[in-house]
């Protein structure tokens, strides 16, 4: 099973990748934990990567396309694989397509996550994290044992900066300008699979499962 999963910042990608990670036990590449590891580990495109970084700017396509590649070359990603975050624009997801036909892999199927745009407010500027252990919470969906405090280390809870309802607004204006179009481009190719983002946790799950045809354990 060869995944990648689609929608908007708070759609839930995360989470439901995690859930479909231990379902099936694939592989789940995070576009953002490889730029971390890669320019942590010191490899040829960590070092790149965190030219870019150091300087502001976003890394450019060709080289997280490269990223994700080298990933999947490795022999874990044989039998399956989660993208989280990747593709996100058109260039991108024919790249991946090309190098999967290229490599005798098949095809992706492509999970979109349909969420609206309130709920989507709601989920984000509700969304708290732990500055020290990285822990997450939500103050409705997922909400601290102890008001402001962290379950794990009982640090003080923070909103993350990009959380805020002004820049949420920016990030969707983004997304529907460069990462809808993605939608197009699979469901063209027949490997589109839509899903209602909306409700409780474990109901997205089953109608993603319900989606691929799978039964819950």
């Amino acid at each position: 099973m060869q995944l990648v999963l689609l929608g908007a910042p708070g759609a839930g990608k995360g989470t439901q990748g995690e859930f479909l990670e231990k379902e099936f036990s694939l592989v789940r590449i995070a576009t953002g934990d490889l730029l971390r590891a890669a320019m942590a580990e010191g490899t040829e495109l960590g070092h790149q990567a965190k030219a870019y970084v150091s300087r502001g700017e976003l890394v450019p396509d060709e080289l997280v396309t490269e990223l994700v590649k080298d990933r999947l070359q490795a022999p874990d990603t044989t039998q399956g694989f989660i993208l989280d975050g990747f593709p996100r624009n058109v260039a991108q997801a024919q790249s991946l397509e090309d190098f999967l036909s290229a490599s005798g892999r098949g095809t992706v199927t492509a999970l979109y996550l349909e969420v609206d745009q309130e709920a989507l407010l709601k989920r984000l500027t509700g969304r708290r994290v732990c500055p020290k252990c990285k822990a997450s919470f939500h103050l409705t969906n997922r909400p601290p044992k102890q008001e402001g405090k962290c379950d794990a280390c009982g640090s003080q809870l923070v909103q993350r900066p990009d959380d805020t309802e002004q820049v949420i607004r920016h990030r969707l204006e983004v997304y529907r300008r460069e990462t809808e179009p993605v939608l197009d481009f699979y469901a063209a190719r027949g490997q589109l699979k839509r899903v209602d983002g909306n409700g409780d946790l474990d109901e997205i799950f089953s109608r993603i499962l319900k989606v691929l045809g799978a039964a819950k354990r």
